[in-house]
């Protein structure tokens, strides 16, 4: 048997109940589980994938080449790279629509000039690929504005290597707390998208498919029944999103074990979480939370170290284990080659983080 204590350190930790709860909660929250296609940048894993095939999602959202090979491995039904593929990506794209015939793979494009790009590389290889146009709703990271996109969906209908599959929209911009002002804010955003597909519409062809959103506005559009999801974060859940979506209902199903590796002062310790084991884009004080020790102060990290500045009385001893949940899950886990699957104290297996790679064989 395999406990805790025996791991070495810093490792994650993936509890499999909470993932399978998380799991069903999103699947209540949709409604439908046709209406899920869930971003599996968080989780990178085959066993996450499997989790989500076994309550009946096999449509999927991907970021990189590598995430959809894995999704191809899986064989899920579905996949779209919601990553404008530009340069090579486009023969690594093309090589893995042809090593997994039986999954169908689409992606995104916000301007003319790609949407060419793709269009040419894909009929000259006498293929053809779907496409969403990518609609900026004000998150500004890309897209083309809805009320700019109709030229382009012209295009696309006109395109040999290119066919229309409908909108991609995503508004991670919508971090309020307050679920009511998230979901006006929503809303108000998402009306020129209504716009363009009545213009769609009026044209004599059919309202467009949307997806719609990630993990901080999943609730919002889970309760719009005409758009599909997709939520990432949720699968795992971190601390950013358990403070701004209080209206989610989510466990967190993944933790980072650590040890106390040295007390350089009476009110200090330091642990051995530096930043290669937990994503450090945040300030120092946004980058994991201890539930047991929540008044534990980080005032420095470095490659392999985290000091904490311990409030009270400094109890710790050197090889104390600390549990703690990252702010940002996500490039946390994108850190580890390995996530050990924990029931009761006692280590039960392990999932490789295979799409952690740029490239597995595509």
């Amino acid at each position: 048997m395999i406990y805790l204590h025996n791991l070495d350190t810093p490792c994650l930790i993936v509890l499999p109940e909470l993932v399978e709860l998380n799991i069903a909660e999103m699947v209540r929250m949709a409604g439908d589980v046709k209406r899920l296609r869930p971003h599996i940048k968080t989780h990178k894993t085959a066993e996450g994938i499997r989790m989500m095939q076994a309550a009946g999602i096999n449509t999927f959202k991907c970021a990189t080449i590598a995430e959809g090979e894995l999704l191809g491995m899986e064989k899920a039904a579905d996949v779209i790279l919601a990553h404008q593929p530009v340069g090579p990506k486009l023969e690594r794209l093309l090589n893995l629509i042809n090593a997994y015939p039986d999954t169908i793979f689409s992606t995104i494009t916000d301007n003319i000039e790609s949407a060419n790009a793709i269009d040419h590389f894909f009929s000259t290889h006498g293929k053809s690929i779907g496409v969403y146009i990518d609609i900026n709703v004000g998150m500004n990271r890309t897209g083309i504005y809805a009320e700019d996109a109709m030229d382009l969906y012209q295009l696309l209908k006109s395109s040999s290597g290119l066919t229309f599959k409908g909108l991609h929209v995503y508004d991670g911009q919508h971090r309020q707390s307050d679920p009511l002002e998230k979901e006006k804010a929503c809303d108000a955003a998402f009306q020129p998208v209504y716009d363009l597909c009545d213009q769609i519409v009026a044209l004599g062809d059919q309202r467009p498919h949307i997806i719609a959103g990630g993990s901080p506005s999943f609730s919002i559009h889970a309760n719009r029944t005409d758009r599909d999801c997709s939520p990432g974060t949720n699968i795992f859940w971190d601390h950013n999103y358990a403070g701004i979506c209080p209206e989610q209902h989510f466990k967190h199903a993944l933790h980072i074990l650590t040890r106390v590796i040295s007390i350089p002062a009476a009110n200090k310790i330091c642990l051995d979480m530096g930043h290669k084991s937990v994503a450090a884009e945040n300030p120092i004080d946004k980058r994991v939370f201890f539930p047991t020790h929540p008044h534990l102060k980080p005032v420095s990290q470095s490659e392999e170290h985290l000091v904490m500045e311990v409030e009270g009385e400094n109890n710790f001893k050197v090889g104390d284990l600390l549990m703690g949940i990252p702010y940002h899950v996500c490039p946390t886990v994108a850190l580890h080659e390995f996530l050990h699957e924990v029931k009761n104290d006692e280590v039960t297996g392990s999932w490789e983080v295979i799409a952690r790679k740029r490239r597995i064989n595509c």
